[in-house]
C-alpha cells in the first residue's frame, strides 16, 4: 500500500520560511517523479514544483521561482519543499504526489499517488 505523508506545515509570518517534508512508503521511491501542489479555499489545486527521480531536473511554477526549492533524498524516501519569503497568498493546503514517469509534469491528473496534505498559513 502506497502512502505519502506530508509534514512541516504551520503558521508563519509573511517573509518567513517553512520546510515541508513528504515521506513515501510502499513504492520504489527512487523511480518516481515527485511533485508538490497546493489548494487554497475556493480555488483549484495548482502545481507548485516537481523533481525528477534522479534530481537531475526540477520544475517550478512561476509564482514560486526563486523562493521555493524542491529536493529529495532517495535514501530516506523523502521529498522536501523549502519555502522562503512566504507571502499571504502562499497560504494553502500543500500536497505531495508521485508519478512513474521519466519527466517532470505539472498536470495533476497524471500523478498516481497523493498525500493527505499539510496546512500552511501565512500571516500578514
Amino acid at each position: 500500500q502506497v502512502q505519502l505523508v506530508e509534514s512541516g506545515g504551520g503558521l508563519v509570518q509573511a517573509g518567513g520560511s517553512l520546510r515541508l517534508s513528504c515521506a513515501a512508503s510502499g513504492l520504489t521511491f527512487s523511480r518516481y517523479t515527485m511533485g508538490w501542489f497546493r489548494q487554497a479555499p475556493g480555488k483549484e489545486r495548482e502545481f507548485v514544483a516537481a523533481i525528477l527521480w534522479s534530481s537531475f531536473r526540477a520544475e517550478y511554477a512561476d509564482f514560486v521561482k526563486g523562493r521555493f526549492t524542491i529536493s529529495r533524498d532517495n535514501a530516506k524516501n523523502t521529498v522536501y519543499l523549502q519555502m522562503d519569503s512566504l507571502k499571504p497568498e502562499d497560504a494553502a493546503v500543500y500536497y505531495c504526489a508521485a508519478v512513474w514517469t521519466g519527466a517532470t509534469t505539472r498536470v495533476a491528473e497524471r500523478y498516481d499517488y497523493w498525500g493527505q496534505g499539510t496546512q500552511v498559513t501565512v500571516s500578514s
